[in-house]
């Protein structure tokens, strides 16, 4: 039941909202204010801008209306945009099993009986999900949304650093039959050590005379990687993809209409190049994914870990040393 109102006259406004200096306000339970009309509204159109507000505002009492709030907030805008993407995917699972509950019904033995279930088809997932169910509560109890955080104490599971360096043999075997776009990505992303959706999204703004302008969409670094005769040959190679004629593309890599590649249509390129490499060298294996080429690259860089870390614009050493993969020589006893 609604507080009563201290000044009489206000009774006859919808719940939680209040007169402000120029403006009706509603007042949300979580704190901050939101506009709804100019003071100078008539009472029918005061309620029909908080019913306009109120129907269009999720119900946070349940998850699915706290993770929707959430989707809307700062704290997500200011994510990278691959985050942004990789939580709403995350969002789909959770929301399937928890999404009509209310927030604080969920408890951590709720959520771990959620871990059990999914980590049976892919523990590394069920992580994921679980750390994207903790922000959200993380970010609602700031704000007075909910009482806890019911993944606050669940273990996770442990995870296996990929070990995958592809070899140049199986770099090269793949390069020599895959389409100009397959081998201009797989270049970028090796010498660049890029990741996928910095490949596609690159522009040819980016190209610079001292070489090529990245600022990396998952850790926001931006640095120039210099030109090398290889880098070159790469863009030169970009220069010859097709064109629809009359059309022109701001993209290195770019389908003929002009548009970039989405990450599922390149990936059917890039398993349809995969596949053909397999059957024309069945002696050499091909289960690496696209990603692998940047821990290639940084593998192959020459120096020390802090010196690759310098170069692949990792924000701290032990994020490069996950991808240094290339196995190490050391003399045997009598042989140094």
């Amino acid at each position: 039941m609604p507080r009563a109102r201290k000044n009489k006259d206000d009774t006859w406004m919808p719940p939680r909202v209040y007169i402000g200096r120029s403006a009706y306000e509603y007042h949300p339970k979580g704190g901050g204010n939101i506009r709804l009309c100019d003071k100078t509204c008539t009472q029918a159109q005061v309620w029909t801008a908080w019913e306009a507000l109120i129907n269009d505002r999720p119900d946070d009492s349940l998850l699915s209306g706290l993770v929707e709030r959430f989707f809307k907030s700062g704290d997500f805008v200011e994510l990278a945009i691959e985050t942004q993407k990789d939580y709403r995917k995350y969002s789909q699972k959770i929301l399937a099993v928890f999404g009509q509950m209310p927030s604080d019904s969920i408890k951590p033995e709720h959520v771990r009986r959620y871990m059990d279930k999914r980590g049976t088809k892919s523990r590394t997932q069920a992580n994921r999900e679980k750390a994207f169910m903790s922000r959200v509560y993380r970010w609602a109890y700031e704000r007075g949304l909910v009482k806890g955080n019911p993944t606050k104490g669940v273990r996770q599971y442990k995870e296996t650093s990929r070990e995958r360096y592809i070899t140049d043999d199986e770099y090269q075997a793949l390069y020599s039959i895959a389409p100009d776009v397959v081998r201009v990505a797989m270049e970028l992303a090796y010498l660049c050590c890029a990741r996928q959706n910095d490949v596609l999204d690159m522009k040819k703004s980016q190209l610079v005379p001292d070489g090529i302008l990245i600022k990396q969409s998952k850790t926001s670094v931006a640095q120039i990687k210099g030109w090398s005769p290889r880098l070159q040959a790469a863009i030169g190679i970009s220069e010859s993809l097709p064109n629809t004629p009359g059309m022109s593309s701001l993209y290195i890599i770019h389908q003929p209409s002009g548009s970039k590649y989405s990450r599922d249509g390149f990936n059917s390129r890039w398993r349809k190049a995969k596949q053909e490499a397999k059957e024309r060298f069945p002696t050499l294996s091909f289960d690496f994914t696209f990603h692998d080429l940047k821990a290639k690259g940084i593998s192959d860089l020459k120096g020390n870990l802090y010196e690759k870390q310098a170069i692949s614009g990792h924000k701290n050493v032990e994020q490069t040393a996950r991808y240094d993969r290339k196995i190490s020589i050391v003399p045997v006893v009598g042989g140094q």
